[in-house]
């Protein structure tokens, strides 16, 4: 079966886009005219414009749909009012191995106590909302909104002056949103939100508006020099920070906390899939826990290398590992076994093709976020 694309792909061939497999569908990875290190200098430095649109999108909708997703996912929607949105994870039900693992990571929008949106990643967003189904109570429904919903992502410091040209506001707190007409009077979705440690925005719309969205965004940053980016630079904006990714940091094998992800657990609530499993995992201490790795030398640590100890013994794995273009070095996450004790600034190395090359453990993010 051919990959899914995007409602824009017609605008990422024209732009010379390089494509690659995104959880079933093709993504630009990047495009000419600069490459993955223009694209990440221009979110770090002005704004840049990025196609997510394999996201996936579901609504939950009905009497207490919000107080229903409160009890299957982590964290506490209890804590966010209408028009925020919130950071939580999907994990497995405790009686179901592995128990505590992490099937998604994802974002909720709260519209209100019987309406909230869903954002999960692309290869397991069928999963999720498999899950949620099946344990929807009477008058709840869970609905697929993928093929009707473009997402967008507006990354950078001048990407509020880029809104406000196109009219849409920008002047939002982070991890809230607001709804506004488009030009085409669809309703926009703005969301302040990201995935690269800067002040940006998820941005929702129509999937047949999308187009439309894009154009208007590219013509109003000419003037803040917007560039369109790939997932190539997401990925090395979002290993900078430290933030994860589901499938390398986070899976079914790996739990929140072994993902330093337990801010996004709400360990106070009476029930969300995993607790238990979690809760005695908490107590006990993860056996692993993920770190930073920074390569003081010109090499690269990749996923899957193994983490050597000062004595040589493995003590772990590259999860993530890029060239960072802000710190011009090798970065990667790594999950480290919390027996061989290693803390920040140890030197530890990774097995490059059997030679072990010298790396410091780091506690991320590698470079100053400005998301709030």
């Amino acid at each position: 079966m051919s990959p899914l694309t995007s409602p824009l792909q017609d605008r990422h061939v024209a732009a010379g886009a390089k494509f690659a497999d995104f959880g079933g569908w093709s993504m630009p990875i990047e495009y000419t005219g600069g490459g993955v290190l223009a694209e990440h200098t221009a979110v770090r430095e002005g704004v840049g414009l990025f196609d997510v649109s394999h996201l996936g999108t579901a609504t939950v909708r009905g009497p207490g749909a919000a107080d229903f997703v409160n009890s299957c996912l982590t964290n506490d929607l209890g804590k966010i009012g209408p028009g925020q949105a919130q950071y939580t994870l999907c994990c497995v039900a405790d009686g179901q191995p592995p128990a505590g693992g992490v099937v998604d990571d994802l974002i909720a929008y709260l519209h209100g106590p019987d309406d909230v949106l869903l954002v999960p990643n692309a290869a397991n967003a069928a999963d999720v909302l498999a899950r949620l189904s099946a344990e929807a109570p009477a008058g709840v429904t869970v609905t697929d909104r993928q093929d009707e919903v473009a997402v967008l992502a507006l990354q950078g410091p001048r990407s509020p002056e880029v809104l406000a040209a196109v009219g849409l506001p920008g002047e939002l707190p982070y991890m809230s949103f607001a709804e506004t007409p488009g030009s085409g009077g669809d309703e926009i979705t703005v969301c302040r939100t990201g995935y690269t440690g800067e002040h940006g925005y998820e941005l929702l719309v129509a999937a047949e508006r999308a187009g439309q969205l894009w154009d208007a965004l590219l013509a109003a940053g000419v003037p803040e020099q917007i560039r369109p980016c790939g997932l190539g630079a997401r990925d090395t904006l979002r290993t900078e920070m430290g933030y994860p990714l589901h499938g390398h940091e986070l899976s079914r094998d790996i739990t929140p906390n072994q993902a330093r992800s337990g801010w996004a657990v709400g360990w106070g609530k009476s029930a969300f899939w995993g607790r238990e499993a979690l809760l005695a995992e908490k107590e006990a201490g993860p056996a692993r826990q993920l770190w930073g790795l920074q390569a003081p030398g010109r090499g690269i640590p990749r996923p899957g290398m193994v983490v050597l100890g000062t004595d040589g013994s493995r003590i772990g794995e590259v999860t993530s590992g890029t060239f960072s273009p802000t710190l011009r070095t090798g970065i990667a996450l790594a999950l480290l076994d919390r027996s061989a004790g290693v803390a920040e600034g140890a030197e530890v190395a990774v097995d490059v093709r059997g030679r072990p090359q010298a790396v410091v453990v780091r506690r991320p993010p590698f470079v100053a976020s400005h998301v709030r």
